[in-house]
């Protein structure tokens, strides 16, 4: 593989990194938020916790998290650091939009100016 394939491989593994993430707390919102609110008494929260560690959705979200982690290893050993993280708000980005349309969660004007300053903030540092 040539450099510009190995480094397009290590871009792959951050969005994937990425991807995952997203999924990871989608779902996990998705799921908490099906479930209820936390209880007062610690008898229920634990209960409470221990049902939401069994749910099949909450074991897929932290299931991407772990995967997206992995791929993270991997691609910390293609990149530098300091040029892979600011991609990853990207995530922020997407959670923005899919909890809009997913939980129809506001989306304000400050939040809009804030991802568009990720952005651009996203495309200086890539080309750094």
């Amino acid at each position: 593989m040539n450099e510009r394939g190995k480094t397009n491989f290590s871009i792959g593994l951050v969005i994937l990194t990425v991807l995952l993430t997203v999924y990871a707390q989608v779902i996990l919102k998705w799921r908490i938020r099906e479930s209820g609110p936390l209880p007062i008494s610690l008898a229920d929260k634990v209960a409470f916790l221990a049902k939401l560690l069994l749910d099949p959705g909450i074991i897929s979200g932290m299931f991407a998290a772990f995967v997206g982690g992995l791929f993270w290893m991997a691609a910390m050993t293609r990149v530098d650091l300091s040029y892979a993280y600011p991609f990853m708000s990207l995530a922020f980005v997407l959670v923005l939009f899919f909890s809009a349309i997913l939980f129809h969660e506001a989306v304000t004007v400050p939040k809009v100016l804030g991802l568009l300053l990720i952005i651009a903030g996203l495309i200086v540092a890539s080309r750094g």
